[in-house]
């Protein structure tokens, strides 16, 4: 005999924990399912083991999607303020790294405690460590079968993510889904993720290690924060963050100077004018990275022997140094998924399926990817809080 529900979640993961608990609130009767054997797994190893679980500058421009307006609705209506409220109901201790980053004192497993605490306020049962072998739709109804049980709901919510840190048991599972019910699926590729180097620019990887600070950009996306010399190319969070942008051919651009303002190698040359181009870069870079940068600049000895005019091209080079990346670390490092369950499928009131009434897509399993920094968790609340409100 099946076991019935009003709704059953497949993850638990930010957004299915979430979902699951709000509508478990309202009164609905939920099962959640996953095949991990703990909830919350991505939980716990984001933020570096504390949980960066949002971000006070969210705002829907700071989203990718095939529709840039898709997710409006949903960040409207349940705001970083929103959840933060939560946090301290908990009594969790928080705190602001930089650029609104939201951080727990403690432990992301405080998260994960979080929803889980929620989920039980609401009567929710989490099953963990089950497979799904199969999901029908007949009558109205979704039945779920797994290696354990056979569950039916009037509500279906797929809340599994998708195929980013595959280690993780991270898969494609959301857009087979959504294509057996004839969903169209954007195709998916790896978000947030390091780009790496071959050619010429892999002379750069001797460098592997060294970080600093710099603007990285790709096309009209431009960020800055950290960029980091890896064995095999760039990473760190501004090459993270254009790395959402890329797409294979594009050059990603690096200004290694971003504090330092037009014509100041001419100004240093009249004011120092025995200093030399690899002195000027060490105290301002590392010096592994000055040396390599002087190196290819090709400008030795004292800046008097030197031209304004060459000066000035070197100038125009360390304010925007082309890398032509041969590709990306992959899914396996990727932190998150761009493409997904196409929007046009959706109602961004509801996340409900315009064509399969009752099923329910939210978090990262939507085209809906946002930058590095809490706004992907804030996105998971918001989008499952749309979806349990109609569940």
């Amino acid at each position: 005999m099946n076991s019935t529900y009003d709704v059953i979640v497949l993850g638990a993961g930010a957004a299915g924990l979430m979902c699951a608990a709000e509508a478990g609130k309202r009164g609905r009767k939920v099962l959640v399912i996953d095949h991990a054997e703990k909830p919350g797994k991505k939980i716990l190893i984001s933020g570096g083991g504390r949980c960066n679980f949002t971000n006070i500058h969210t705002a829907p421009d700071r989203f990718l999607s095939a529709n840039p307006h898709f997710a409006k609705s949903a960040l409207s209506r349940y705001t970083p303020q929103d959840f933060l409220a939560l946090v301290e109901s908990h009594g969790i201790a928080w705190h602001e790294k930089t650029l609104g980053q939201l951080f727990c004192d403690g432990s992301a497993r405080q998260i994960v405690e979080l929803l889980l605490a929620e989920c039980a306020r609401g009567e929710v049962v989490v099953t963990c460590g089950e497979t799904v072998r199969q999901v029908a739709h007949g009558d109205g109804r979704f039945t779920v079968t797994t290696d354990r049980q056979v569950a039916e709901a009037q509500a279906l919510v797929v809340a599994t993510g998708g195929p980013s840190i595959s280690k993780m048991g991270a898969s494609g599972f959301a857009y087979d889904l959504a294509r057996q019910f004839g969903l169209k699926v954007v195709e998916p590729r790896p978000a947030l993720v390091p780009l790496t180097l071959s050619g010429d620019d892999a002379l750069f990887r001797d460098l592997s290690g060294v970080a600093t600070d710099v603007v990285a950009s790709c096309g009209k996306a431009a960020f800055r924060e950290a960029a980091l010399f890896t064995h095999r190319g760039l990473s760190g969070p501004a090459i993270l963050q254009v790395s959402s942008y890329w797409r294979s051919g594009a050059p990603v651009a690096i200004d290694f100077l971003p504090q330092a303002g037009e014509g100041w190698l001419i100004a240093a040359k009249r004011e120092s004018p025995r200093a030399t181009l690899r002195s000027l870069l060490r105290a301002a870079l590392p010096d592994r990275l000055a040396d390599t940068l002087a190196e290819r600049l090709a400008l030795e000895g004292p800046l008097a022997n030197a031209t304004d005019a060459m000066l000035r091209a070197a100038e125009e080079r360390l304010a925007a140094w082309t890398f032509l990346p041969n590709g990306t670390e992959g899914f396996a490092k990727a932190e998150v998924t761009i493409g997904g369950v196409s929007t046009a499928e959706l109602s961004s009131k509801t996340m409900e399926a315009k064509r399969v009434p009752g099923l329910y897509v939210i978090g990262e399993a939507v085209d809906v990817t946002g930058w590095l920094g809490g706004y992907n968790f804030q996105w998971a609340w918001a989008s499952a809080w749309a979806a349990a409100q109609a569940v």
